[in-house]
């Protein structure tokens, strides 16, 4: 996806809302995720205190980033990997591309790598990709982006998936999902033995080991990472940790928080490429670490904790806005609660400065998310930042004045709320729906009934 000038989350989300199938669709996934995750939560009596250690270790790590991953780089370097360092998505996508130039490569699901849009810097030097995820291979032969952190196609239908993958197969497919998923799995099997070149990303990166971590469900990260010559693994710097002591806690969050798993079908630990004696495995390892606006993020204090996140997804799956738009209206590889953070922190407030109000700061983001980030603080934060950025139009300083005026004296208080209650009753007797502008919040909700008592009556003296 390429960036926009500007994000128009209100126009993308209009149209959201008028895809019947995209809203049954983001409805019956979210709530399935839901249902999938509350009971292996539930079964963790301490997951508060692993949530509250795992905040504590990125907080750490991210206090001290430039020490681990120093010993990140020289373990890496002493098990015979070479690791190369990127300061933006340009630089990592030249580092990559020249590394795999003209080769055939299978690609694993990664966030970082959708975000620096490698696949083009890949085609455009002579590379043939194939996406090695279900998904994002559906994705990739749609020429889409993916619409959702763990399930990227949760806004197509199985019809048009069958379309998709008979065009690849060369073959009419019919729309069931056995038979779809074993024609992909042929079609991948033989991209998966063609290849020079294997690229992943990094759930975690140990800095004690030089040790990468990757999560996966297919077992296409295996296939990626161990038939291929030449191995890349490509980070962001935030994905540091520094003991193989603290993945024990991250591998039990992060697959309950994101799949509703008790574990991941797989966990591969990857240190270094092959060395003599063992069956499998590449003849070369290159880490890519990139930084892509992060060190900048890291050096806000106000913002650094949203580098903490483990994309899980979780706050996209009990996020309102998200459950009504998908994410497609973001317009970013990130999209959600974690996205409307740090996309805005990536692209710039001018860009991106819609989208820490694309949220009713109901702060479920924050109870679900398994590393304790604070979103709801951060997308309040932001949205403080963008009206200084941007300055507020002259009705919202009219309101925002009159509203002081009312709540710092009692009886101007007291008195706005009786006043309020009369019109209310008034309104709903004589003029719904409401007229311009308030005819947008009575176009899809009712106006409540005032109670015969109001709850400050029950407590004036």
């Amino acid at each position: 996806m390429k960036p926009s000038p500007h994000i128009d989350f209100d126009r993308n989300a209009r149209e959201a809302l008028g895809n019947e199938f995209l809203q049954r669709a983001l409805r019956s996934a979210m709530v399935r995720f839901r249902e999938l995750q509350a009971p292996v939560i539930a079964e963790i009596p301490e997951w508060q205190a692993l949530r509250a250690y795992a905040h504590e270790v990125k907080l750490h790590t991210l206090g001290r980033l430039d020490r681990y991953l120093q010993q990140l780089e020289q373990e890496v370097s002493a098990r015979g990997g070479r690791v190369h360092w990127a300061r933006d998505g340009g630089e990592a996508a030249t580092i990559i591309a020249r590394l795999a130039r003209g080769r055939y490569v299978v690609k694993s699901k990664s966030m970082t790598s959708e975000e620096i849009h490698l696949n083009e810097a890949l085609e455009r030097a002579g590379c043939e990709v194939t996406e090695g995820d279900l998904g994002e291979y559906l994705i990739q032969l749609a020429g889409e982006a993916p619409s959702h952190i763990i399930a990227p196609v949760v806004h197509r239908s199985k019809e048009s998936i069958a379309e998709l993958l008979s065009a690849a197969a060369g073959t009419p497919l019919p729309a069931e999902p056995e038979v779809l998923t074993a024609a992909a799995r042929r079609l991948l099997r033989q991209r998966f033995l063609r290849a020079d070149v294997g690229i992943t990303g990094v759930n975690f990166a140990v800095a004690e080991t030089g040790t990468i971590v990757v999560v996966e469900n297919e077992g296409n990260i295996r296939l990626t990472t161990s038939l291929p010559r030449i191995h890349i693994a490509l980070m962001g710097i935030e994905k540091v940790i520094p003991r193989v002591a603290d993945l024990a806690v991250f591998l039990t969050l992060l697959p309950r928080a994101a799949t509703g798993q008790r574990m991941s079908s797989y966990v591969s630990f990857i240190t270094g490429p092959r060395r003599p004696g063992e069956a499998d495995g590449p003849e070369e390892f290159h880490l890519v670490i990139m930084d892509n606006g992060r060190a900048r993020i890291q050096a806000d204090a106000e913002m650094r904790e949203s580098l903490a996140c483990i994309r899980c997804g979780a706050c996209l799956d009990v996020c309102p806005v998200f459950e009504r738009t998908g994410g497609h209206a973001y317009e970013s590889e990130y999209s959600g609660p974690i996205g409307a953070v740090i996309t805005p922190l990536y692209r710039g407030l001018r860009a991106a400065g819609d989208l820490p109000f694309a949220s009713s700061l109901c702060g479920a983001c924050g109870e679900v998310c398994p590393v304790k980030i604070d979103l709801p603080r951060l997308l309040l934060e932001l949205r403080a930042r963008v009206v200084r950025e941007r300055g507020a139009s002259w009705s919202e300083r009219i309101f925002v004045r009159a509203w002081t005026w009312v709540m710092t004296r009692p009886a101007r208080l007291g008195f706005a709320a009786r006043a309020a209650r009369m019109l209310q009753r008034l309104v709903r007797r004589r003029l719904l729906p409401l007229p311009y502008p308030f005819s947008r919040w009575t176009v899809s909700r009712d106006l409540p009934v005032p109670p015969a008592r109001a709850f400050r009556d029950g407590w004036s003296k």
